[in-house]
């Protein structure tokens, strides 16, 4: 029973932060540190409960998708939103592949989290600053073949645990060109191939070894996560059309601090 109420804990957590750019695997990390959840499972647990909140975006576009998936020939914008897409996708899929093994032994911990948020946290202040009212693109389908490469580059800084990868996507779209809003549908879009391949990736390595209790843990972890990223997911696009990026930049910033203190103090490691 206490494993299931920690993956209820950790599932609302993933929900709630996966497609904010405040760093879902951060979170996961630092409430993980505080309610003992941690560990070879739990590390699986939190990369596999993005499926929930990627299943999430996928029922929250979906006649979008649906409609895309109908337009799929050479040419047409379906094939063209998932040719760019893929392009995308790719650069942080050969990244992750190369590094995987050091990152899960070396880039897991609360001290890495506290500082990739805060350095996060600087760079979107500066790009906002920069970049936030010169975007040329206003909606997702206008972005280019270029331009998605180069925003599935800057999601390559999602592989730090704690940078996440909604802020290094749309930190990325604004780069080239791309409002903030517009940015962070891509950063949906795209988070669709980059997240099922990361949960198959961890299911295919861990399915013979996994107890029934861990089966279940999974199974509650991955439902809190759909039920509330769908929530997050509305209000989310909803806040963008009104505000920018960095409130969210001054909450890490207050976490990464708060975060190391607790390290120095020894309350957490």
């Amino acid at each position: 029973m206490e494993l299931l109420i920690k993956a209820f804990i950790m599932g609302i957590v993933e929900g709630l932060t996966e497609f904010l750019p405040i760093s879902s695997t951060g979170h996961l990390i630092i409430v993980g540190s505080f309610i003992k959840f941690t560990g070879k499972f739990a590390t699986m647990f939190e990369i596999v409960i993005q499926l929930g909140a990627i299943l999430a975006v996928v029922y929250y576009f979906k006649d979008k998708i649906l409609s895309s998936l109908k337009a799929l020939k050479p040419g047409e914008w379906g094939f063209n939103l998932w040719y760019k897409t893929f392009i995308a996708f790719l650069p942080a899929a050969i990244i992750g592949i190369l590094t995987h093994h050091y990152i899960e032994e070396h880039l897991f911990s609360p001290f890495t989290v506290a500082i990739a948020l805060i350095v996060g946290a600087i760079m979107m202040i500066v790009i906002e600053d920069i970049f936030g009212k010169k975007y040329k693109i206003d909606n997702m389908d206008k972005v280019s073949t270029s331009k998605a490469f180069w925003i599935g580059v800057a999601q390559v800084m999602s592989l730090f645990p704690g940078m996440s990868r909604s802020a290094s996507t749309i930190m990325g779209g604004m780069l080239v060109g791309l409002s903030v809003r517009a940015a962070a549908e891509f950063s949906f879009f795209l988070a669709i191939p980059t997240m099922l391949a990361a949960t198959g990736f961890e299911l295919v390595k861990n399915i013979t070894s996994m107890s029934l209790l861990e089966w279940e843990a999974l199974a509650v972890g991955f439902i809190m996560s759909f039920i509330t990223a769908l929530i997050v997911v509305d209000k989310f696009l909803a806040y963008l059309k009104r505000h920018g990026l960095k409130p969210f930049a001054y909450y890490r910033l207050l976490v990464g601090v708060l975060m190391l203190f607790l390290i120095a103090q020894k309350i957490v490691k």
